[in-house]
């Protein structure tokens, strides 16, 4: 995951584009809009294709849409609308006049399309959708970021998402969050590991070193040496400190579950003073208002679901030239 965070954002979204995730819920939002290809029944049975754009008498010259801001934020999205074209609209082209996480004003335009005026239309709902959504996540994450940088005192803690992402929307989601200055947690259940308090519910404090050592060397296994991190969620002292007794490499990761700010500041000092190893990650309820104050207590990272399922689309709208 180290790797993942380091990459600069086109090289960033290449790869997660690569899974080929981003292309199917391109495809699945065009059969959405269009209807499926096939095995479609019931009354609607026979229906496909953009029937208002075939109905309307439109001219068939090559034609301008300008991608406008409606409002302030990140912008976010405009590095999957060829994605976006080539699904909905293969003879049209898209330049962007504003990059991938940089702050948009109102009235501002962020790209254009050229080509067919009715391949346009057909297109232009998902492409305002995408961006509007993913603009929507990345400035949720520079404003938690901003929030963080309020703190009184020196903080180095790095700002995670979580797997709390739009169903299908995983890849460019996490992409947004990267776009707002955030870092990217795991990707999916299959390139590190979380024991989480469910995987832990049955043990005592003095059975879960034990336990997570076992796991982890497991875990090794089935992955090839190739997990990003392993992490342990608890959610009292007592299990960070059975954790706290393994031998260094075992665990990367102790996600400090909805601790308050006291709490927390205990966490660090038993690890700092146990010279101990494992980054120290706060999660939970974690909000505008309480980030900076976490962000004080020493942790090293915080993770914040809401930063994906918490934010809001942001209005963005396309323009067609006379």
């Amino acid at each position: 995951m180290r790797e993942i965070n380091s990459l600069a954002l086109p090289d960033l979204y290449a790869v997660l584009s690569q899974t080929g995730l981003v292309r199917r819920v391109i495809e699945l939002a065009r059969d959405e809009d269009l209807a499926p290809p096939a095995g479609f029944s019931g009354p609607l049975a026979g229906l496909r294709g953009d029937i208002t754009s075939m109905a309307c008498p439109l001219d068939t010259r090559s034609r301008s849409a300008l991608l406008m801001s409606r409002g302030p934020g990140v912008a976010c999205g405009l590095a999957a609308a060829e994605e976006v074209l080539a699904v909905l609209a293969p003879e049209c082209r898209f330049g962007t006049t504003k990059r991938d996480g940089a702050e948009m004003y109102p009235g501002e335009q962020i790209g254009e399309i050229t080509g067919p005026i009715r391949q346009i239309l057909t297109a232009e709902r998902t492409l305002l959708n995408l961006v509007g959504r993913l603009s929507g996540v990345a400035t949720r994450t520079r404003r938690f970021l901003e929030a963080m940088s309020g703190s009184l005192g020196a903080t180095q803690a790095k700002l995670f998402d979580t797997r709390k992402t739009t169903p299908g929307l995983r890849m460019l989601e996490k992409y947004a969050v990267r776009c707002g200055g955030g870092y990217c947690h795991r990707i999916g259940l299959f390139d590190a590991v979380l024991i989480k308090d469910n995987h832990i519910a049955h043990l005592k404090p003095d059975e879960l070193a034990g336990f997570v050592r076992s796991a982890a060397a497991a875990a090794a296994s089935i992955a090839g040496g190739r997990l990003a991190f392993v992490e342990v969620e608890v959610d009292s002292l007592n299990q960070l400190e059975a954790l706290l007794t393994l031998e260094p490499g075992v665990v990367d990761i102790i996600l400090l579950d909805n601790m308050k700010p006291e709490s927390l500041r205990q966490a660090v000092a038993i690890r700092n003073r146990l010279g101990r190893k494992p980054e120290l990650e706060a999660s939970g309820g974690v909000t505008l208002d309480t980030i900076a104050e976490i962000a004080e207590t020493g942790v090293d990272r915080i993770s914040v679901g809401s930063l994906t399922h918490g934010a809001v689309s942001l209005d963005v709208g396309l323009d067609i030239e006379p």
